[in-house]
């Protein structure tokens, strides 16, 4: 601590320090919070208190190695109030704050000393309207004693849980008859709490759904954005690492996770086995068995984020600081080839199958694993390259090429221009990653668009396969298919999940209540809306957003939107809308920065920039038509383009 006059002062906890007995009887961040409030010590955090009483505290035998935090801190970002109340069949009060959010609540209750209440939160009601914790962890509750003091005011500390109901138990709300005297509840405030990381990014559009799967998909991103990337606030709290990467750009198009990221990456280097295998959770607390400890496709977070980030912010030092680490992952999973084959694992967890969702149904296993281990190759090679090791080029090229061979060689099936069972996932994993053949990727992107149209364009692509089913779409110029895809309300995806009143995200497309009600991992559509829709990215040789490309999406009935994302080098904004005269187009581009536009004319002396004809500018450069569009280089600066019918 250092003081105004320039001197400082260490303080350390030692046995000198005093201890007794806490308010806080139980605490758990899997089972709630109790407190006692009898229990309240007045006054001891007032200069003078008499602490005679106090015992002196215990040394323990333990010296681990301190590390400051890296990354923001946990904060109550919001305080959500309480939209309906209601007594339920057991004559419990029901509490609906109208969303689902993790956090905790905040108390303000009057009553008798020693009297008890307890406070259940739930994501979910049964039938007959208490708490449903079966899908979200159970028993999770906060039991709260009264000192019996005028209006007492009282929020758990240690733990959180995510809930949209609370089902008070032993009390009543204030104004309702009370015939056995129990404490009143003055007010019940939810409190969201959630990592502290800036907002980076906006999105609206004209189209009320995409506004709504913006802020449905948002909510279980922050709901999830702890001192890890859980899956769910309540029933694990796991950072299973899948996600990480898989959702890393629709993460970082909407909040600054650039400490975040060197955190998670931290994460799985020090839960990195002697074998170099990558657990499927990071910070592995708990071990599942039957593959989840151990599975391709979550494990290459290891390599997958570190290159994203290092693409997305410009920071290096992951991959300088973990190269070797991640040169022995990619030994380990040589190991459990075949022939480059890898066939183990969960695959497409959560696709649309004929079952229940869980283990992949409609992809061999095989497949997601072997493309993810060829794609791992590919960053190795350009991670190589950028450290300058060049043995290591020539090896994760060779490699890289092996496997592409073998791959083919397993799952394509040339008499019929077909992978595997031809489903979404194989089809687009094969896109996004390159490993058809030219001769074939028409036939594959057919496959695709066929199979989408054939299930009145209904997805079935899980955890792993949806975000290269966007990617491949948008890449290819179906964007298109995936507004078709994504406008609908009758079939399982983001529409069905608000059609039956989710709040967050659900774990499943078809929001089965048996499942996690606020889970982020099938998020991928964020990505889009930023990208596509917004038309906010950076081409392919930039890095931090040096170069950026602006290329809405205008598709279906989409008749306008805006996007921003507040880059490494400064905030970049896309504005849209469809005029009856013509498209108009608002870019603000960062200072010390570029941009590359795409415009919908093959005709340039058909676009204007604040009125005046952009060929008459000589501060713009043409760099040609692209897929039926202008294409323009364009430096820092406000622009106002105009393109006529």
């Amino acid at each position: 601590m250092t003081y105004n006059d320039g001197t400082s002062q260490e303080i350390v906890s030692d046995n000198s320090w005093k201890v007794t007995e806490s308010p806080i009887t139980y605490s758990s961040i899997y089972g709630g919070e109790d407190y006692d409030a009898t229990k309240q010590k007045q006054g001891w955090m007032q200069v003078g208190y008499d602490d005679e009483n106090w015992e002196n505290a215990l040394e323990a035998n333990y010296h681990p190695k301190m590390i400051s935090q890296q990354i923001e801190p946990l904060k109550v970002k919001e305080e959500i109030p309480v939209v309906r109340c209601y007594k339920n069949s057991k004559g419990n009060w029901i509490y609906d704050f109208g969303q689902n959010f993790s956090g905790i609540i905040r108390l303000h209750v009057s009553g008798r000393r020693f009297q008890k209440l307890s406070l259940v939160p739930a994501e979910l009601l049964n039938k007959n309207n208490t708490a449903n914790q079966t899908a979200s962890g159970h028993p999770f509750c906060y039991n709260y004693t009264l000192r019996g003091d005028s209006i007492e005011i009282w929020q758990p500390q240690f733990t959180y849980y995510g809930f949209r109901y609370v089902e008070v138990k032993g009390a009543v709300p204030a104004g309702e008859r009370n015939p056995r005297n129990l404490p009143v509840i003055t007010e019940l405030v939810g409190l969201h709490t959630s990592l502290s990381a800036s907002q980076s990014g906006t999105f609206f559009c004209s189209n009320p759904l995409f506004n709504k799967i913006h802020n449905l998909i948002d909510w279980a991103m922050r709901s999830n954005m702890a001192s890890v990337l859980t899956d769910c606030p309540h029933r694990e709290k796991l950072g299973w690492v899948e996600q990480a990467y898989l959702m890393q750009y629709s993460l970082q198009y909407r909040y600054n996770m650039s400490r975040m990221y060197n955190k998670i990456i931290k994460d799985m280097y020090l839960s990195q086995t002697e074998q170099g295998m990558i657990p499927s959770i990071a910070p592995e607390y708990v071990r599942f068995k039957d593959g989840f400890e151990d599975t391709p496709e979550w494990g290459s977070a290891f390599i997958i984020s570190s290159w994203y980030t290092y693409l997305w912010y410009g920071d290096d030092r992951s991959l300088k600081k973990y190269y070797p680490m991640m040169k022995k992952y990619m030994d380990y999973l040589a190991s459990r080839a075949n022939d480059n084959i890898i066939a183990y694992g969960l695959g497409d967890w959560f696709d649309i199958g004929p079952d229940v969702p869980g283990n992949s149904q409609l992809t061999s296993n095989g497949l997601t694993a072997t493309a993810t281990y060829y794609y791992n190759a590919t960053i190795m090679q350009k991670i190589a390259h950028l450290l300058a090791q060049p043995d290591d080029v020539e090896k994760y090229g060779r490699l890289a090429g092996e496997i592409k061979e073998s791959f083919n060689h397993s799952f394509f099936n040339s008499s019929t221009n077909t992978y595997d069972r031809n489903s979404q996932t194989a089809n687009s994993i094969v896109l996004f990653m390159g490993l058809a053949d030219e001769t074939y990727k028409q036939s594959i992107i057919n496959n695709l668009v066929c199979d989408i149209e054939k299930r009145n364009y209904s997805l079935t692509a899980g955890d792993i396969g949806y975000r290269y089913v966007l990617q491949a779409l948008e890449t290819n110029g179906l964007s298109e298919l995936i507004y078709k895809m994504n406008c609908k309300y009758n079939v399982p995806g983001y529409g069905w999940q608000l059609a039956h009143g989710a709040t967050a995200l659900t774990e499943s497309w078809q929001a089965f209540g048996f499942v996690s009600n606020n889970h982020f991992m099938l998020g991928h559509l964020m990505e889009w809306l930023y990208g596509g829709i917004g038309g906010i990215r950076q081409t392919e040789q930039s890095l931090a957003y040096k170069t950026i490309q602006i290329d809405p999406h205008v598709v279906g009935n989409i008749t306008s939107a805006s996007a921003s994302y507040e880059s490494p080098y400064g905030r970049i904004c896309s504005e849209w809308k469809k005029k009856q005269e013509g498209f108009e187009l608002k870019v603000s581009i960062p200072a010390n920065s570029e941009a590359v536009i795409l415009l919908p004319t093959r005709n340039i002396e058909n676009i204007t920039d604040y009125g005046v004809c952009l060929h008459l500018s000589k501060d713009i450069v043409f760099l040609g038509v692209e897929s039926n569009k202008t294409k323009i280089k364009i430096g820092s600066g406000n622009y106002l383009f105009f393109v006529k019918n």
